[in-house]
This record gives structure tokens, sequence and C-alpha cells, in this order.
């Protein structure tokens, strides 16, 4: 048996990482609450490493949020990330962990990279003004693993996934990621038969998305190369990989979608005081690809089966 440890198992990523490696007999998932073990408490970290002697680590627990959240909570999110990945990291090697897949983000690019993102963008530009603390703690990540990497010959590896979605996401109204944002947003407002909504920023920039259970098999792909198919394709200070589906739409486009798959009969406007956030954001996975992995849901479907499980989970979600 295999014991892996998923870090952040309750959240979306996480969830979907034990759905995906559950399919495999040989491995024993290990998981703790946060009620079980602070990922912030580093001599917790380190005796829960010791305690359970892991084979594979999936650095999948974070801080996360959208444009709102980013921008309220700066200060929570570099602090906390950074915590959780030092902690994690560190006690996976002084444990022997070989092999750790941490789990970055697309908003670790420059604002105004060249589109689409290539790995190689990295640290060439300014960064986002409203995520750049998490962007910050995200760029850290790669570069701890890359470190020790280099100093201790650990196999951390690094994927940067585009922007996701999908069963698990949150739904809150104001520190939501976009899509789960606008599914809260247009449900709400189908159930009070409102007759207008707003929806923020201008509409006008273009984002790519990925469903979360493609991210979790491409965890899974990325984690499985050898060593050598991993190395042939990164670099020892550029050993970060990126995993996106190729598919590019406005939000204004996802916003009439998201409305039709929720049934919403109402119209919507732009509010346009609020930020729109970088104005492209499309990366380049042709690595990914070439290590024979590709995204297989596309946004129609991976829209539907996000809503009617917000449907199923709806209750509960607005009580928390």
């Amino acid at each position: 048996m295999t014991k892996i440890y998923v870090a952040g198992h309750n959240g979306m990523v996480g969830s979907a990482l034990i759905r995906r490696l559950g399919h495999e007999p040989t491995n024993e998932i290990i998981t703790a609450t946060r009620t079980e073990l602070d990922l912030t408490n580093q001599q917790a970290v380190f005796e829960f490493f010791a305690d359970q002697k892991i084979d594979q680590v999936y650095l999948a627990a974070a801080k996360v949020g959208g444009i709102h959240a980013n921008n309220v909570y700066p200060a929570e999110f570099i602090h906390e990330n950074l915590m959780i990945e030092t902690n994690i990291i560190h006690s996976a090697h002084k444990n022997n962990v070989n092999k750790l897949l941490f789990l970055g983000s697309s908003c670790i690019y420059p604002k105004l990279a060249p589109q689409p993102i290539c790995e190689t963008a990295l640290l060439s530009g300014y960064l986002e003004p409203t995520n750049e603390p998490y962007a910050i703690s995200k760029i850290a990540g790669i570069k701890i693993c890359e470190s020790y990497n280099r100093q201790y010959g650990c196999d951390y590896r690094s994927v940067m996934p585009t922007n996701l979605y999908g069963p698990g996401d949150n739904f809150h109204p104001y520190n939501s990621h976009v899509i789960a944002g606008l599914i809260q947003k247009f449900h709400d407002a189908k159930i009070s038969e409102k007759s207008n909504i707003e929806v923020w920023g201008s509409g006008k920039a273009l984002r790519e998305f990925l469903y979360v259970d493609d991210l979790a098999d491409a965890c899974v792909h990325v984690m499985n190369l050898s060593y050598e198919q991993y190395q042939n394709f990164t670099k020892p200070t550029l050993s970060h990989i990126n995993v996106g589906s190729g598919e590019e739409i406005t939000i204004k486009e996802l916003a009439e979608r998201i409305s039709a798959v929720v049934g919403y009969k109402g119209d919507f406007c732009w509010d346009k005081t609020k930020p729109d956030g970088s104005p492209r954001k499309l990366l380049d996975s042709s690595k990914i690809h070439a290590l024979g992995w590709q995204s297989k849901v596309g946004l129609e479907v991976g829209l539907q089966k996000t809503y009617e499980w917000y449907q199923e989970f709806a209750d509960g979600l607005l009580r928390q």
C-alpha cells in the first residue's frame, strides 16, 4: 500500500483528489480535519508526519478566495498560506517523504504576461495587485519545493492550474471565485424572483476555466510520471507545470451561460466600479499535453454538473 496524505481534503481540490486517488486499490489515503491538525502549527504538523509514516503528499490545503476576499484579507492570505506550505514541505522532508505535489495558481504570473502564459513568465513582471499577497505565497511554495529538491535531493513537484470550479467550491456571496459566485447569485435571484441583479466588473475580462476533477486527474498524472520524464520537461529552478483546459471565455458570456444553466429569467447589469482583475489569463498547457494529459470536461457540461451539486447541497452551504 502507498500511504498518501491529502492536505486540504475537505476543500474543492482536495475532495476531487480523494475521489481520483480512491480509484486505486493500492492507495491508503491519509486525511486530517482542521480540528485534528492545525496546519499553521509547525510542531503539530511535524508530529503528524512522524506518526503517520507517509509515502506521498498532495498539498492542496490553502486559504483561497476571489477578488473581494483577496482585497479585504491580504494579511491572512499571505500569512496562512506561507505557514501551511513551509510546515508541510519541511515536515515531509524531515520525515523522509520523497514525493510531494504542490498545487499553485495561475495568479503567480504577471498581470500583463504574454498570452498564452508559458511557465517561463514566472517572475518576469508585476503581479495583479488585487491578489498579490496570495500570488507571492504560491510563488514561495514553488521555490520551497525547488530548494528542497536542489539541496536535499527530494522529488517535490508543482502544478499551476488555471481558474477552477466544480463540486465542493466556495459559494459565499462575497468571498467566492467567479463561477461559484455567479451560480449563487443567479440561483438566489431565481428563487427570490428578482427582475434585475448586478454582476461585478465590466464583463470584458477573458478567463480560462478547468473542472476540478480534470485537475485531480492531472495531479495524479504528474505525480506518477517517472523522475526522468518530469526532469526532461522542467528545470531545477523552473519546475512547475501549467494545467489548463485551453478554453477561453469572457466573463460576460460566462454570466450568460450560468444564467441559462440556473434558469434565471431576469436581467443583469454590470457594476463597472468593481475590479476586473487581469484583462486576460490563458495558460500555455503544452508541456502537460506533451506528457500525455488532456482535460475531458468541457465548460457546458462542467457548469451543469456544478449547479446540480450546488442544488443538492444549497441548503447546507447557505447556512455556513
